[in-house]
């Protein structure tokens, strides 16, 4: 307790704080990286003129009663009021689009990485740079702004993403870190900054449109993780803490995206290492060793926070319909008045699908409660089939629906494993994964990788964008992120490793097969139920 009462009064800590979509988090560390205090702001997005946003009143009013939350965490636990820090980090879900003009005013509403009505934009700008290009990264926004013939475009002085609009703020500084800039526009991993030939190409394109900017001139400026981003200013100092207690002056680390600070917290950043997040949505990411030999719609190039290209395998479907199930057979038990402990049903339910067939037993499903990209589905349509010959029991029943939640990512997964990229081990950490070694069993068997659990794992994005702050501030000179990691964060910690096992890699192929020939279904349900 002394300690940590030496480390916040002379501050020796890190500070993190990420925006997630409904949840903004703030994670205090001391020395040895362990969560010292924390502080939580629940908030939701809302939509606006046919935009999925959140107001400045949100990011601000949110923002502060996080930190206030956290303040009077350290407070309650060590009675010390907190003054100062030794760094401070801000990460946020990444992508999206916040357009100012000279005065620095908001042009139109933040557009979240959640909106969808970047189609046309998205599908031009993949072909003009043969580089795959979401609807939600930022470029795909300020073009397809540009074809609506949005008249606030040639006021642009500068666009960001919420996380650098937040650090701007409190710095003074127009940057990002690298991870999270690669969701804005492609990146060259090896200038650790913009694609300079896909600039002039964008540049090009919209050449005849006479707008007063160039691409450059409007777009953050790229750090690597360590750099320092600039100090938070007095002015920022105000903004962050209302109570005027935190001083200015506190070092401040590249702002990083979601997928940066994931790959952080779950010690995933070295070449052929990965990460996989399994809950209501699941995405894999992987550090390449070198380029993938195209482009490809299911596959996004992201980087790490120092730059190297990581390949993301996005699938907006993963829980939820395995979830509506285990709730209906709640609601089967209580109807017999049996009191259910949920813990304990999914326990039961997820072990009993060990016992199943290794294909299932011939059973088929799709979890599609939304539409999903990398199957080329716009909608969702959960669907159960079998023919009369499956082996329709309990166990294949459940191991089937643990399989299907991982049926998109393998389909997008296989791209990258028939391109040659090798993968030493992934970190699995989600719902997913709760039920010890399940969901960790069957995504070896979905990727055929040893899964390694961490009891860290649960700490999420605002620690690892605290150990990103705190990297800046302690490494050693030449110290790489891996390393710092590795040896100072990681060493030591608890975490359990699940090799695959070849009998059920060889039943999980068998499924996928099934699943891929069975799509059709799954678009005639599409089409047939409207």
């Amino acid at each position: 307790m002394s300690n940590v009462k030496d480390a916040i009064r002379s501050g020796k800590t890190a500070l993190g704080i990420e925006f997630g979509s409904t949840r903004i988090k703030a994670v205090l560390v001391d020395e040895n990286h362990t969560p010292i205090a924390q502080g939580a702001h629940d908030w939701e997005n809302r939509l606006e003129n046919g935009y999925w946003t959140y107001s400045l009143e949100d990011v601000w009013g949110g923002l502060q009663h996080c930190y206030s939350e956290l303040a009077k965490d350290v407070k309650a636990q060590y009675d010390e009021e907190l003054t100062t820090i030794g760094a401070i980090g801000f990460s946020a879900m990444m992508h999206g689009y916040m357009p100012f003009d000279k005065a620095g005013n908001l042009l139109v509403p933040f557009r979240t990485w959640r909106n969808t009505r970047q189609e046309k934009a998205s599908e031009d700008l993949t072909k003009l740079f043969n580089f795959h290009i979401p609807q939600r990264w930022s470029i795909a926004h300020l073009y397809q702004a540009i074809l609506n013939g949005e008249d606030h475009v040639k006021d642009i002085d500068f666009f960001t993403t919420l996380a650098g609009y937040v650090h701007w703020k409190l710095s003074g500084e127009k940057v990002l870190g690298i991870g999270e800039a690669s969701g804005m526009f492609p990146i060259d991993s090896a200038a650790l900054d913009f694609n300079k030939g896909m600039m002039t190409q964008f540049d090009e394109l919209i050449a005849d449109k006479g707008f007063s900017w160039k691409l450059e001139q409007i777009i953050p400026k790229v750090l690597v993780a360590g750099e320092q981003a600039g100090v938070l200013t007095e002015e920022g100092a105000k903004l962050l803490d209302v109570s005027g207690k935190l001083q200015a002056g506190i070092p401040m680390c590249p702002p990083e995206g979601d997928a940066g600070t994931g790959m952080v917290a779950t010690n995933a950043v070295s070449e052929k290492t990965g990460n996989v997040s399994a809950g209501t949505s699941v995405f894999s990411m992987v550090v390449l060793e070198k380029p993938l030999q195209k482009a490809y719609d299911e596959i996004d190039l992201v980087t790490t926070p120092t730059g190297p290209a990581v390949a993301m395998v996005h699938c907006n479907n993963c829980t939820s319909d395995l979830n509506a199930w285990v709730n209906l057979f709640k609601e089967f038990a209580e109807s017999f008045g049996m009191k259910v402990d949920m813990n304990q049903l999914f326990g039961t339910l997820y072990n009993k699908a060990l016992e199943g067939d290794a294909e299932c037993g011939g059973l088929l499903a799709y979890n599609y409660f939304s539409g999903e990209h990398v199957t080329c589905m716009e909608e969702g349509r959960p669907l159960f089939v079998r023919t009369p010959e499956s082996k329709f029991n309990l166990a294949n029943f459940m191991r089937l629906h643990l399989f299907t939640a991982l049926g998109a990512l393998k389909v997008g997964n296989d791209i990258l494993f028939g391109e040659g990229v090798k993968l030493d081990r992934i970190t699995g950490h989600g719902g997913l994964f709760k039920t010890k070694g399940v969901g960790q069993k069957i995504m070896a068997a979905a990727l055929n990788v040893p899964v390694t659990v961490m009891e860290t794992a649960g700490e999420g994005g605002a620690w690892g964008m605290a150990l990103l702050a705190a990297y800046m501030v302690q490494k050693n000179d030449g110290e790489k992120l891996e390393e710092y990691l590795e040896n100072r964060v990681f060493a030591g910690q608890a975490g359990e490793t699940l090799a695959p096992d070849a009998k059920d890699v060889e039943g999980f192929n068998e499924f996928i097969k099934r699943y891929v020939a069975g799509l059709p279904i799954e678009r005639a349900a599409i089409d047939a139920m409207k």
